[in-house]
């Protein structure tokens, strides 16, 4: 590396005593072409996906949601920065990994409704019971949503895991009470009655099970070892989902089966929603 003695390279000004090599030989001197002008720099360029970036840091203070705090950076963001200029907002760290989990449950979420979906199709033959099955589900989310809220919770990472459990824990009520009907129908009850009846027989059942799963996350709620005030979240919305869902199943379940009953009537006209549970023909007990 060629390079001036320390000494004469000790300041910018010294390139002005400096001379370089012209036509024909000549020795021109540097401060004839060159001027020097002191200023400031960063010392670094950061780039971000191989953009000129800035990044801003910060911590969630307690009390605050990091979903809120994003959607207001977000917003500060779009009025403070030139518009047509060029800038962008891209997220990183926490923050990325927040809305790529929250994309991501929102594909469990579907892919769970859909799978349980097909699979009480296959079981019920029909596509309509699995419909009445599935209220189970709207009311569980309900129920969650308000636990989670009269707790002070947020809906972060954990609850929604709850919230995927819950389509899995709640459409055990309806099952009992929909599989039932169908046996009760198939033994010669009209659609009213059987229906009525299997909530009755199925209320204990129905009660000891969600009773079962409720005492069975209680412990969790306590918070106890590393982490365990995080997974309060999960407890809460689990809670109130099984709550929420087995009181009303008992009432809403009944008229949605009734409900979807007569929509198959009206599709099918002479041939009602007959089960096929394969107990047709069965003597009556």
């Amino acid at each position: 590396m060629v390079q001036l003695e320390r000494p004469e390279r000790s300041e910018p000004r010294a390139l002005l005593g400096l001379y370089a090599h012209g036509r024909g030989g000549q020795l021109i001197p540097m401060a004839s072409f060159i001027h020097v002008q002191s200023g400031t720099a960063p010392r670094a360029l950061p780039h971000f996906d191989r953009l000129r970036s800035a990044t801003i840091t910060g911590s969630v203070e307690e009390g605050y949601a990091l979903g809120g705090l994003l959607a207001k950076l977000h917003k500060v963001a779009e009025a403070e920065l030139p518009r047509g200029g060029g800038y962008r907002v891209t997220w990183s760290g926490e923050s990325e990994d927040f809305f790529e989990s929250g994309n991501a449950l929102l594909f469990a979420y579907g892919m769970a409704v859909v799978t349980i979906f097909l699979i009480l199709a296959a079981q019920f033959e029909s596509f309509l019971h699995p419909l009445t099955i599935l209220i189970a589900v709207a009311l569980s989310f309900t129920g969650a949503l308000l636990a989670l809220l009269a707790a002070g919770e947020t809906l972060n990472l954990f609850s929604e895991i709850g919230l995927v459990m819950l389509i899995g824990l709640v459409t055990k009520n309806s099952i009992l009470i929909v599989e039932f009907a169908n046996q009760l129908r198939a033994r010669g009850l009209d659609v009213r009655e059987a229906v009525l009846q299997a909530a009755r027989t199925r209320f204990r059942p129905i009660l000891m099970t969600a009773i079962s799963t409720i005492v069975g996350v209680l412990p969790i709620a306590l918070g106890l070892g590393a982490g365990g005030e995080a997974r309060a979240p999960l407890v809460v919305a689990v809670v109130g989902g099984m709550f929420f869902s087995t009181l009303l199943t008992i009432f809403v379940v009944p008229a949605a089966y009734v409900a979807v009953d007569r929509l198959a009537r009206l599709l099918a006209p002479g041939q009602g929603a007959i089960p096929t549970s394969g107990e047709a023909g069965a003597p009556a007990r």
